[in-house]
């Protein structure tokens, strides 16, 4: 039974970095557990994984979305239902951490993303000179910046598969089903406030 004919409850999980961090040879490899060599996207790439979360199936939809400099900005549509951000990074890429750090911050200022877990992936740790995953959480100061959400970096390969399902299994346990997320407690305080208004007129 495929998914599509099930209604298993769903989250959706987006997928960002920049361009060469690694997102769709990670995906790749979620989906097929195989290495893939990837060509930039353009646009995104989804997959759709069963997972467990609280002992019950989930389905988890993965939104890979371009890296390059002009997908960036098209980035903040699909922060809307976003169950969790997972942020990738070419641990290995020094020159470019300056870059990341700010556009993972740009993206954590989105009201849509508020308290929503960050999972960031410290990808090709199996590339010589590849930064720590201490050493990226001090570069991202992400005890600052994440200060008001859950947050947890893992140290990962796409190509050779170390700490990808340890990475999907992190995603799944931080992501906010519809169901846990405060959307639904404010759309039910609202309603309250707007029966009790109602009811004084």
């Amino acid at each position: 039974m495929g998914l599509r004919g099930s209604k298993l409850p769903e989250a959706n999980v987006i997928l960002l970095g920049l361009d060469n961090a690694g997102k769709s040879t990670l995906l790749y490899r979620l989906k097929h557990n195989a290495s893939a060599s990837t060509v930039p996207t353009i646009g995104f790439n989804v997959a759709m994984l069963e997972a467990k979360k609280n002992r019950k199936n989930i389905a988890v939809t993965m939104w890979d979305v371009g890296g390059q400099d002009k997908m960036r900005e098209h980035w903040k549509s699909f922060h809307q239902d976003a169950a969790a951000v997972v942020f990738v990074v070419d641990s290995s890429d020094r020159a470019r951490m300056e870059e990341a750090r700010r556009e993972l911050e740009v993206t954590l200022r989105s009201e849509q993303l508020k308290g929503r877990s960050l999972i960031l992936i410290a990808n090709k740790q199996d590339v010589n000179g590849a930064l720590t995953t201490t050493e990226i959480k001090d570069t991202f100061h992400l005890r600052k910046i994440c200060s008001d959400r859950d947050w947890y970096v893992q140290p990962c390969s796409a190509t050779t598969g170390f700490g990808v399902e340890e990475a999907f299994r992190r995603v799944v346990q931080l992501a906010k089903l519809p169901s846990e997320s405060g959307a639904m407690k404010e759309n039910i305080k609202d309603t309250v406030h707007y029966l009790k208004s109602t009811r004084r007129r």
